[in-house]
């Protein structure tokens, strides 16, 4: 059964997407089986494996509308190494339907629920705001990751979400569980950086990666190539670092075995 995790915060920017995206190449570097799903109508992370976002033919909104099922959507990435349920602009129609459907908040969990067995673990790129989709995701999720930067408004927003997440284990999802805190684009140099990050670790002892993901130009440029950075520069300081979560998350889990493809 499949261990799935929403990669979620309701403010942009914060690297969610190339967390989704890099998390996702990793995991399937240590032999697991992973399934990417992209729940954004910008569709950043299907651009962000290679993929035409704008000739789709079947995508996650028909998915979600029961118009197709997952496995008719999921594409195998080849030479990457694992799956991708893609999305496009037509996203947002499927946020305005799944208003109206009475069971409009479990469409996600049900439809992943058909390939659950196929996969390790599922990584949910949520879109940057706490909209239908994003509620979608955490209803179907086992964990939250959530990627922030280390700056001002960091810890007024991790707050925000911490509560819709309570909420929603209160009231549908008992087994949701933060899964664990990421610090992006972490500069040590910034004193601000480090004052929030500290404050973190206070907050949350138990919750912080201890993996921070550096501010980093190749793991910026990847995406623009249509490839994960521990693919496009598996040197790069932005590639060791999410290989490292990797290795972090499994070891949180199941003691896994560590060994790389090669």
């Amino acid at each position: 059964m499949s261990y799935i995790i929403a990669v979620a915060n309701q403010k942009g920017g914060v690297g969610k997407t190339t967390t989704a995206v890099n998390l996702a190449a990793s995991l399937s570097a240590m032999r697991r089986k992973v399934l990417l799903v992209d729940l954004d109508a910008q569709g950043n992370a299907t651009m962000g494996v290679g993929v035409d976002k704008a000739s789709l033919k079947v995508s996650a909104r028909d998915v979600l509308v029961e118009a197709a099922r997952a496995a008719d959507a999921i594409q195998s990435l080849g030479e990457l190494k694992f799956s991708l349920l893609p999305a496009n602009s037509d996203m947002t129609e499927a946020e305005i339907k799944l208003r109206d459907q009475p069971a409009g908040d479990f469409a996600l969990k049900t439809a992943l629920a058909d390939v659950a067995d196929q996969f390790d673990y599922m990584i949910l790129d949520c879109p940057p705001a706490l909209s239908k989709l994003t509620l979608n995701a955490l209803v179907a999720a086992d964990g939250v990751l959530i990627p922030m930067q280390c700056e001002y408004y960091a810890l007024e927003g991790l707050s925000a979400l911490h509560d819709t997440i309570r909420k929603i284990r209160r009231v549908i999802n008992p087994r949701l569980e933060i899964e664990g805190l990421l610090r992006t684009m972490f500069d040590p140099r910034n004193n601000l950086s480090n004052d929030v990050s500290a404050q973190l670790l206070l907050h949350f002892p138990d919750k912080v990666y201890r993996t921070v993901i550096p501010r980093n130009v190749r793991l910026a440029e990847a995406p623009s190539h249509g490839l994960p950075v521990m693919v496009y520069d598996a040197q790069s300081s932005g590639a060791r670092a999410y290989l490292a979560l990797a290795g972090e998350m499994l070891r949180r889990h199941d003691g896994g075995q560590l060994q790389l493809d090669s």
